[in-house]
């Protein structure tokens, strides 16, 4: 997959959903089917989540049998989380964006939403089957 048009269909989707509820899109995003689409526009309603509420990070961890989890640091509680399928694919899309191929390693992504753009450190970890995808904002 060219990581070049997966940034840009993020992008595209960040302005696409730039006006909608990214926490109920993300909620919807766990009845969806297993595309790469619905990867990518978990990862464009998680970064729209996270700059509307002023978090300052984001994770999504997949563990080896299957469960995945998505927590954000703003305030105590998990989000919704996609499906471990789509939760799977959204890593592989970050980690081709981002061009992380290390079991461990960290990386800035600038994403361009409308006339702004925003810069994510994202941190990648791979560890005994469990993979962790973190997104921290400015």
């Amino acid at each position: 997959k060219d990581p070049a048009n997966i940034h840009l269909k993020v992008q595209e989707l960040c302005d696409c959903f730039a006006t909608t509820d990214p926490l109920k899109g993300m909620s919807d995003i766990g009845h969806a089917g297993e595309d790469d689409e619905a990867a990518l526009k978990w990862i464009a309603l998680a970064v729209l989540h996270g700059i509307n509420s002023n978090a300052e990070k984001i994770s999504l961890t997949t563990t080896k049998d299957g469960k995945v989890r998505v927590t954000a640091e703003y305030r105590e509680g998990d989000l919704p989380a996609p499906g471990p399928a789509v939760g799977k694919k959204i890593i592989e899309a970050i980690r081709a964006m981002t061009h992380i191929e290390k079991d461990k390693d960290k990386m800035t992504l600038a994403l361009g939403i409308r006339n702004n753009s925003i810069d994510l450190k994202i941190k990648s970890r791979h560890e005994g089957g469990d993979d962790r995808i973190s997104i921290t904002f400015p």
